[in-house]
Order: C-alpha cells, then sequence, then structure tokens
C-alpha cells in the first residue's frame, strides 16, 4: 500500500466510544507490520455520555475546555489499547478540530494509507464511525482509504483477499495494493472482474467472457510476477459488480477496489462501486485512489 510517501503514518480516526475499536485494532496492527508510525486522530465534538461527568456549561470557554478535555481522554485511552496491543509501536496522536472528513483528508496528503471504521446499519452513528465521513474522505484522499466495519469481522480459512478489478490498466493501483496486502498477511488473492450487458445488448456469453478474462490476465500477469508467493485467483463473473464483489468478500480478510476510472464495460465503473462496497461488503472495504 503506497500513499504520497511510502514511509508516512497510517493514519486512524478514533471513535470516541472506547467499546468501538476495531478499526484501531485494523491499523495498529497494520502500522505494526509495515514498521511505519501510527498516527490516532480525534476531532473534537460533542461529549458522549461515557465521558460527561456533568452537563456541557453554557460558556463558550467552558464549553471549548469541555471538548478538549474530553477529546484528550479519548486520545490516552486510544495510547493506552496500542500500547497494550503493540508495544514497539511508535504512536503520535493528534487532537484536531473542525469536520472529521476534511481533517482526514488533510492527513492523507502525507500517509501511506488512512483507517476508520463504520457502524452497520441501524446502529448508532457519530465521530467517524458513518459512511457521511467516509464517503467524501474516500472521494478526496491522496492515500487508500480503508474503511473497517463495527463489529469485527471474522474471515474465512484460507486467508485471502479479494480486488475489484475494471478491465482497464487504470485499475491496476487496486492490483497494486491488493498483491501488498496479501504478500504481507501471507494469503491468498482472488482477482475479479466483475461486467454487466447493457439493457440492449443481445446476451452472448462466450466472447465476451474470453475477452475480459484476457484483459483481466494482462492486468494481473506483470504484478503477479513481483509477488510469486502470493496464490492468485482470477475470475469473470457476470452481475451487479456491487452484489458480485460483496458476496465473493464476505469471508476475505478484506475488499480491494478503485476509486477513480472507468473500463470499457457497462457497469464496472469502480467509482460507483467503491460505494457500494462500504455498505454492503462485511469486511474492511480498502478503496485505492486511481488518478489521470
Amino acid at each position: 500500500m503506497s500513499g504520497p510517501g511510502d514511509h508516512g503514518p497510517i493514519v486512524v480516526g478514533v471513535d470516541p466510544d472506547p467499546a468501538h475499536r476495531t478499526a484501531l485494532a485494523w491499523a495498529v496492527d497494520e502500522a505494526d507490520r509495515r514498521h511505519l508510525p501510527l498516527r490516532a486522530v480525534h476531532v473534537e465534538g460533542v461529549p458522549t455520555r461515557g465521558y460527561r461527568g456533568r452537563e456541557v456549561p453554557p460558556s463558550w470557554e467552558e464549553w471549548n475546555e469541555s471538548l478538549h478535555k474530553t477529546g484528550r481522554r479519548v486520545l490516552e485511552e486510544a495510547t493506552e489499547f496500542v500500547a497494550l496491543r503493540q508495544p514497539r509501536l511508535e504512536v503520535e496522536s493528534l487532537l484536531a478540530e473542525g469536520d472529521p472528513a476534511w481533517v482526514l483528508r488533510e492527513q492523507s496528503r502525507d500517509a501511506t494509507a488512512v483507517v476508520l471504521g463504520t457502524r452497520r446499519p441501524g446502529r448508532r452513528q457519530e465521530g467517524f464511525g458513518s459512511a457521511s465521513v467516509a464517503l467524501p474522505v474516500m472521494a478526496h484522499a491522496e492515500c487508500p482509504l480503508v474503511v473497517v466495519p463495527e463489529p469485527a469481522h471474522l474471515a474465512q480459512e484460507p486467508a485471502h483477499f479479494v480486488v475489484g478489478v475494471d478491465g482497464s490498466e487504470r485499475s491496476g493501483a487496486a492490483v497494486d495494493v491488493a498483491f501488498e496486502e496479501a504478500a504481507l498477511h501471507d494469503a491468498a488473492l482472488w482477482a475479479l472482474l466483475v461486467w454487466e450487458p447493457g439493457p440492449l445488448r443481445v446476451f452472448d456469453e462466450h466472447e465476451p467472457q474470453e475477452e475480459h478474462r484476457r484483459l483481466l490476465a494482462e492486468i494481473v500477469a506483470g504484478r503477479h510476477a513481483r509477488y510469486p508467493e502470493v496464490e492468485l485467483r482470477q475470475e469473470v463473473r457476470v452481475g451487479h459488480p456491487v452484489q458480485v464483489l460483496a458476496q465473493a468478500s464476505a469471508q476475505a480478510l478484506g475488499l480491494v477496489v478503485g476509486t477513480r476510472g472507468r473500463g470499457g464495460f457497462t457497469g464496472m465503473l469502480l467509482g460507483s462501486v467503491s460505494q457500494g462496497v462500504l455498505h454492503h461488503a462485511d469486511c474492511p472495504v480498502i478503496a485505492v485512489p486511481t488518478r489521470g
């Protein structure tokens, strides 16, 4: 996984609720695995019930100090969590003000990756735990964005990642990250190209399938040569990309998709697909900017 700098920190948005630590745990383990520092970020907001000793004071000065106190406590508890999970990991904390999405976009400028959590539908949304934060960050981040669902996802053995490929070389950035992640986790990789025939197109499965297989093979060939230890599975499927990718990744360690670019096949527009899988994938989603 490469951001603007190969040695930038893993940035993680810290949820104010200490019961929600799945994204933080993912970021800690990733930073340790890559020998990178961790930067824990919290954006000041309304103190949660777990941190309120009394009603929020009416004056602006007291209100502001209450927010600072809450934010510092959130980061102190996050730092303690990191120390228990990976004692040797270098960690810094940042207490910021403003819109969480804007803060994380700015943090992505020098990060290897930005990590945040998101709650399941129907759960209480606040802080970084909302798709309303993930989507604007994904649209403008300058490094890969990792969205980790709460509660924790249980992957199935053998360990594997899934990467969505759209049939264009521009999706190669996502494939690069997918191979890297698979190698770091000693996992296999499932490269999946999904295409959806247009409504007026006569369905002839054989010829399009062969063309898609050829393009998929071309995209992954050179990259697989750089990671020969990664067991690779390639597959072309017909269907709705979001639905197929979400189903394929149900037991995966992670699902990797691009956030820009368009292939030559109707339906596999990864900008919209990456948004869709955020709502439907059970595993962490790694959204990789594909500029150009």
